[in-house]
């Protein structure tokens, strides 16, 4: 196994990339759970299983940023040294920040599940884009300045679509009087 200071990249022998088949991130979950597991290591007495269990958290911990891809490319990002620093940076292009205010408005005034779920479908279809840019980015370019732009408007992206799913549930859920 690696070492418990390997990048999670490295932990999981995986090459630094945005592109990645989650099902072989999940199978290498499990092959290195097996390997840590504090129960494999009771014969050799509780400091060889203290480790194991450090091994088994980094492990989990390494996984849970790998299979999400904003994390996973804020992570990249951060390898390379470009922090995203979503909550200090929020300097945006001024085209981006215009169409975050007519989403935002767009969502105050809808009035029904339908213009709810047009606007819904509008944000994902941009969403998409998004991450076609910051895979290439990361993928393509290997920049990491751009890829941790991508990833901060990706975060407000995600943030408005949270707010679009809230209206969405509400309006679905029967009023109560």
């Amino acid at each position: 196994m690696a070492s418990l200071q390997a990048d999670d990249f490295a932990l999981f022998g995986l090459p630094r990339r945005f592109a990645l088949d989650v099902a072989e991130l999940d199978e290498r979950r499990k092959a290195l759970q097996r390997l840590a597991h504090p129960d494999r290591h009771v014969a050799a007495g509780s400091a060889a299983q203290r480790l194991a269990m450090q091994w088994s958290v980094r492990i989990n911990e390494a996984w849970q940023r790998l299979r999400d891809p904003l994390r996973r490319a804020a992570y990249w990002c951060e390898l390379h040294g470009v922090p995203v620093q979503a909550e200090l940076n929020v300097a945006m292009p001024a085209a981006f920040l215009q169409q975050q205010m007519q989403w935002r408005e767009a969502l105050e005034e809808a009035s029904d599940a339908a213009a709810l779920q047009a606007l819904q479908h509008e944000v994902e279809r941009e969403r998409q884009a998004r991450l076609q840019a910051l895979a290439r980015a990361i993928d393509e370019t290997a920049d990491p300045h751009a890829a941790a732009a991508e990833v901060r408007a990706l975060m407000f992206m995600e943030r408005l679509l949270e707010s679009l799913q809230a209206r969405l549930d509400e309006a679905a859920s029967p009023k109560a009087h």
